[in-house]
């Protein structure tokens, strides 16, 4: 009875067009992934782990963290379904409260254009960040065609950049990856992915 559930929600919240842009992400995830095994890896708005559950085979271990109680319910019965034996999931909103938590990867898929203050969480995520972590950000480029209360209209790569490095990120790297129809608030749109690295503190001697 609980899988039926979960399988309703799943399709409620894992709609075609969704699954169809998490294997895009995917693909472009994975290879920013190699020789990850060793590493620990935060999920930071997971959803239902459409994207992070594909890639359980390229890192050590998965935090899936969301702010919908619901949506985690949805990826902890895909785990159980799938014997997933190396996902977490944790419900917070880090923009509410401070986690205590560390990870060697911060993934945030389509995530921050739906945070209003993006400094805030990318200080957050740096801190999560163990000297040396990655930080992959996958979001729209920012497009005038849309506007929305609520969202922002994708990111401008330059200007990302520079809020990256005012939160102490080095070595960032932004490249647009995809273009698809329709993909962003019923327009066209191009997605890009962003990586940038804590730096390893200076020691001395």
């Amino acid at each position: 009875m609980e899988n039926n559930v979960f399988e309703e929600m799943a399709k409620r919240y894992d709609t075609e067009e969704r699954m169809e842009l998490a294997n895009v992400i995917v693909q472009e995830v994975r290879s920013e992934l190699q020789n990850s095994q060793s590493c620990s890896l935060i999920d930071y708005g997971s959803g239902t782990g459409l994207v992070s559950l594909e890639l359980s085979d390229l890192v050590d271990s998965v935090l899936l963290v969301d702010s919908s109680k619901q949506m985690l319910g949805v990826a902890n019965a895909k785990i159980s379904l799938k014997g997933i034996t190396n996902f977490k999931v944790l419900h917070s909103d880090f923009t509410q409260e401070t986690p205590d938590l560390q990870a060697d990867i911060v993934l945030l898929s389509l995530v921050l254009l739906h945070i209003p203050d993006t400094t805030k969480i990318l200080q957050q995520l740096f801190n999560i960040l163990n000297e040396g972590g990655k930080l992959i950000i996958i979001d729209f480029d920012k497009n005038e065609k849309i506007y929305h209360p609520k969202v922002h209209n994708g990111f401008s790569q330059a200007e990302l950049k520079e809020r990256l490095a005012e939160v102490g990120f080095e070595s960032i790297e932004i490249k647009t990856f995809h273009h698809g129809n329709r993909i962003f608030m019923n327009q066209d749109a191009s997605m890009f992915l962003s990586r940038a690295v804590k730096k390893r503190e200076k020691r001395d001697g």
